[in-house]
């Protein structure tokens, strides 16, 4: 019986992606919350959200190790774990800005190691057909965790014994870990550690030779399609005069019905539109909407329209991303999770910045100016990313990694 024959529907094995949703949902939307309850301004609170998901971008430095000495499979389970403890001990003591910080930083940084491991593990397991349906997958196990986790677990962090709550999250965070007993985890590269590493910057070398990468990294690096504001509604939603259990209905159920229905729609976009164009059309569409929901009144009915738009355009952002990563990274990769890391750093990174200038445009213009600010970078980039990249995003698909092509 082949490989692939042994492998549970793609669905499943993405399921395996909702622990990073889950705990990136907390750092955005709970935790906010959290610390507005404690009266930390909103300005403060959108530059230690930004900081604590820098790890999502930076983590690609130390990438290498999930590709030798064990199974990604061990090192999903290994980073699973320490992920739910410093998701568990925040929940358990948030008072301690600092403590909370540096906790939920090696947090994050657990979570890109686990996504890596787990990203890797998946992409290398599919042929090449799947791409699309897995980026697709990996998307709504995103974001359909996030969207759990909001909704069960906001009430219960917010208004339970903190005991009680960090227990809850340690068991929702590892309970999707019980789907690797059933999904092939393949035998990992025998090479040391420190080969792993050369090898990884010589295949990062022969990345940025290739012309579908270099395009690739110039729309994930870029501020084209990053939608940053999700990351800092949650911690603004006095703005619009929503209440807590407001703010989580919003950011939970209702990114959960938005963004998987964001993330179905790319299918079906990119038979009319290759994947290239459609994102840098997602990222001005969707500053469009941002710029357009200032002239709607401050209510909580406005931030649910708000949270709701902005959340189906990341998914539709993050939906082609991936599909390009994958696409990328092919079948039978031996530095799949490398590979994997790097490409979702670059997208992660608008992520991280942009959060730290959402929140100097609050700081300065309160709501219209982190709007403001937030629309104007992500649709100066596209313009500028349409014009720089114009001969190269309707080109074909992408060649094979053996086809060395530059710009």
């Amino acid at each position: 019986m082949s490989a692939q024959r042994r492998n549970p529907p793609v669905w499943v094995m993405v399921l395996t992606n909702t622990p990073f949703g889950m705990v990136g949902s907390f750092a955005v939307i709970t935790l906010p919350q959290i610390l507005a309850a404690q009266g930390v301004p909103g300005g403060h609170i959108a530059a230690i959200t930004a900081v604590i998901i820098s790890p999502t971008f930076w983590a690609f430095i130390f990438s290498p190790m999930l590709d030798v000495r064990f199974r990604r499979r061990t090192y999903a389970l290994l980073f699973g774990l320490l992920t739910a403890v410093t998701a568990a001990y925040t929940v358990y003591n948030p008072s301690n800005l600092l403590l909370v910080e540096v906790v939920m930083i090696s947090g994050q940084l657990f979570s890109a190691f686990y996504q890596g491991a787990v990203g890797g593990w998946m992409g290398s397991l599919i042929s090449k057909d799947q791409d699309s349906l897995l980026g697709t997958w990996f998307t709504v196990a995103n974001v359909g965790g996030g969207g759990l986790m909001i909704v069960v677990g906001g009430p219960i962090f917010l208004h339970s014994p903190r005991l009680f709550a960090a227990v809850f999250m340690f068991v929702v965070l590892m309970l999707p870990v019980l789907l690797f007993l059933f999904i092939p985890a393949p035998e990992p590269d025998k090479l040391l550690a420190s080969e792993s590493f050369s090898r990884f910057w010589r295949e990062v070398a022969s990345l940025l030779k290739r012309r579908e990468v270099l395009v690739g990294l110039a729309l994930f690096m870029m501020p084209s399609a990053s939608f940053a504001l999700t990351n800092v509604l949650g911690g603004i939603g006095g703005n619009f005069n929503a209440s807590p259990n407001t703010v989580s209905f919003f950011a939970g159920a209702g990114s959960v019905i938005a963004g998987v229905g964001g993330s179905f729609l790319v299918p079906l976009l990119a038979k009319k539109i290759p994947l290239r164009p459609l994102y840098l059309a997602i990222g001005f569409v969707g500053a469009m909407f941002t710029l357009a929901s200032l002239l709607l009144p401050r209510s909580p009915w406005t931030f649910g329209l708000v949270f709701t738009g902005e959340t189906i355009f990341q998914s539709l952002a993050f939906t082609a991303a991936n599909g390009i990563t994958f696409e990328i990274i092919g079948p039978d990769n031996p530095l799949a999770a490398t590979i994997f890391t790097l490409l979702i750093a670059a997208s992660n990174l608008p992520i991280t910045y942009m959060g730290i200038v959402d929140g100097w445009g609050y700081d300065r213009g309160g709501l219209a100016g982190s709007f403001f600010v937030d629309a104007g970078f992500s649709m100066a980039a596209c313009v500028l990313l349409a014009i720089i990249l114009r001969k190269w995003l309707f080109a074909s698909h992408p060649v094979p990694a053996t086809e060395i092509d530059t710009l």
